[in-house]
């Protein structure tokens, strides 16, 4: 996993500066743009990962995933 992903049309990361929030970029990295303004319930996001259909984050509370590029989560049981 990792703290930035290639979702083919845009570049999804942990934010560098709070790691409980979500960020993107559609310009290859050049500027970044809040996506997740972050939630008590997810806690700190540490790696990221794409399968495809969905957004997988391993964060401070457990496995969350997202299924519309990070904009909300769900916790995974």
């Amino acid at each position: 996993m990792a703290q930035i992903i290639n979702t083919g049309k845009e570049l999804i990361r942990i934010s560098s500066k709070q790691q409980n929030k979500i960020e993107y970029s559609t310009n290859d990295g050049r500027t970044w743009v809040l996506r997740y303004s972050g939630s008590s319930s997810t806690g700190d996001f540490q790696d990221l990962t794409d399968n495809g259909k969905e957004i997988l984050a391993t964060t401070s509370k457990g496995l969350y995933y997202s299924t519309n590029g990070g904009r909300t989560w769900g916790k995974r049981s």
